[in-house]
């Protein structure tokens, strides 16, 4: 059964938030929307694909905002979503939306510290400390 991930991505191209639905409806896309405003504030700009339900969650939850449906406006997204398919097709995906959000998540956190959105472990001096902060932020992140 397929799934789908709605990836809220800010201006520098670090993921902000995720989430994994069974469905691409209206209810899916305000659940996600209704977590990423409250988890990361009113956005100016919402660049979507033409998906029906996206636009109708917008509106809903924030009339305000510009709505961008430009045919390349998404192309962050769309890549980064088909490197996770890449990443997952030999995995023969996921059981249940829980192990897909947990590994989805984790990836984007690794993905968002890959990419110098942060600095994990900088105040341990060896290496190995520096590893372990790090995999406690993960830990308390998923």
């Amino acid at each position: 059964m397929g799934r789908y991930v709605y990836s809220a991505v800010d201006e520098h191209g670090q993921v902000m938030d995720v989430l994994v639905s069974r469905r691409r409806d209206i209810a899916a896309a305000r659940r996600f929307f209704a977590a990423a405003l409250d988890a990361h504030g009113e956005p100016g700009e919402v660049v979507t694909d033409r998906a029906g339900a996206l636009a109708n969650a917008i509106v809903e939850l924030k009339p305000d905002a510009v709505h961008n449906t430009a045919q390349h406006a998404n192309n962050r997204i769309e890549c980064d979503h088909g490197s996770l398919k890449a990443r997952l097709r030999p995995m023969r995906g996921m059981k249940t939306n829980q192990t897909a959000s947990v590994i989805i998540r984790g990836r984007a956190f690794i993905q968002n510290i890959r990419r110098g959105h942060y600095e994990l472990g900088t105040g341990s001096r060896h290496d190995q400390l520096r590893v372990a902060a790090a995999f406690d932020e993960l830990a308390t992140t998923l």
